[in-house]
């Protein structure tokens, strides 16, 4: 027989009035960017967030890039008739090596020339800080918009300078080159592995192995760094498994999502493509995630290295999580031991070991009442009856409404 029943008053245990608990507290991120990194890394744990740092691909540097160089004298020796400026660092950083080699009069004279498409304020802003003037911009910050106002305008026989963003625009600019433009692509900062794959392994580890609840993204080259050293490690299928169910990847944008969502990986990303629109968003979906139960007369909420009891924080071991996510999945229902042990990261086959991580749970949850043992059979969360239970097989009662 259960140890509770429905009849029963609520515990008697109270938990201490909580203190206000940051957002994102008790789950773990992954920063796969190379840039802007601290930033980033500084906004999430000011929310309360523990971080997981890998970049996932490291820059090429503007003035050591043969292929810039190449791709700058052959716009200088022939000027194109439209330029197309992607990103406002990129552009700012093509001038400033430009400068660096001894081109930027060279450089700007014939940009000048050309007829200017910004595709967003930051790379207008880049166009103007040069000394040069946008024809236009895209209000949408969008490839497919240029590429439209392009295709209207009609490229055939012309020469179009595209500056790109870390990886090619293949359908951009193959589309440009279907409808007649000859294209000079310009590599702004090109990318590379990063040269310490160790903490990208640590991350991608991580990943697939359910130690992380989002991982970030600010650029698509770096979403195809992580899925490139995960096929050369063979993790291909874990780390896909991971994002499309206990993972959630959060983009800049929606064109660092098209690597992600070409392999059916749904992701989200803010409306305006800023790295606190996206930090604001990851605030906003991450804690709607979290499992929350009505359980032993207290709320109890399920967050990655946590848990939360009637709003309170509670740090919970490896072990203990895994016990309290196994018992969460049949909330109400008795798990048996040997399932328990199981579920316990690196278990052997003494279930004296779901003993022992049990009493650690209980106690690191401060309300030991909030998982009951049946004896004889194993533990199940004291979940509180919803209105009209229907009894289960063994004529236990039912779980109350869960919310995931």
């Amino acid at each position: 027989m259960d140890d509770q029943t429905t009849g029963r008053a609520p515990d008697a245990e109270t938990v201490s009035p909580p203190a206000a608990v940051p957002p994102l507290a008790g789950f773990t991120i992954g920063i796969t960017a190379a840039r802007r990194a601290d930033e980033l890394a500084a906004l999430l744990q000011r929310r309360g967030a523990a971080v997981v740092r890998a970049p996932a691909l490291r820059i090429v540097p503007l003035p050591d890039d043969a292929d810039l160089l190449a791709a700058t004298h052959t716009l200088i020796n022939e000027p194109p008739d439209i330029a197309v400026a992607t990103t406002g660092i990129g552009f700012r950083g093509w001038i400033e090596a430009a400068e660096g080699w001894g081109l930027f009069d060279e450089l700007t004279e014939c940009l000048a020339k050309a007829s200017l498409l910004a595709r967003g304020p930051k790379a207008k802003g880049a166009i103007r800080a040069a000394g040069l003037r946008e024809e236009w911009s895209a209000r949408s910050e969008s490839s497919v918009e240029v590429l439209e106002r392009l295709l209207d305008q009609g490229v055939e026989g012309r020469r179009i300078a595209v500056q790109l963003h870390g990886a090619p625009l293949r359908d951009f600019v193959d589309s440009l080159r279907a409808a007649g433009a000859e294209v000079v692509e310009v590599p702004v900062y090109r990318w590379l592995p990063p040269a310490d794959l160790a903490p990208l392994d640590r991350l991608l580890d991580a990943c697939c192995g359910g130690a992380l609840d989002a991982v970030t993204f600010t650029s698509a080259p770096a979403v195809l760094g992580l899925l490139d050293r995960a096929e050369q490690r063979g993790l291909t299928a874990d780390l896909l498994h991971a994002l499309r169910r206990d993972v959630l990847p959060v983009c800049v944008g929606p064109i660092t999502a098209v690597p992600l969502e070409e392999l059916d990986v749904p992701t989200v990303w803010p409306e305006r493509m800023r790295l606190g629109a996206m930090v604001q968003t990851l605030t906003a979906e991450l804690p709607e995630r979290s499992r929350q139960l009505s359980v032993a007369g207290h709320r109890l909420e399920l967050r990655g290295q946590a848990a939360l009891v009637d709003g309170g924080l509670r740090p919970v071991s490896p072990a203990g999580m895994a016990l309290l996510r196994a018992l969460a999945r049949r909330p109400g229902w008795v798990v048996p031991r040997a399932e328990l042990l199981r579920a316990l990261p690196g278990s052997g086959d003494d279930e004296h070991a779901v003993e022992t991580a049990m009493a650690r749970l209980r106690a690191a949850l401060g309300v030991p009442r909030l998982v009951a043992t049946v004896v004889k059979r194993g533990y199940r969360l004291a979940v509180d009856p919803a209105p009209g239970p229907a009894p289960d097989p063994d004529g236990k009662y039912g779980v109350a409404a869960v919310r995931v």
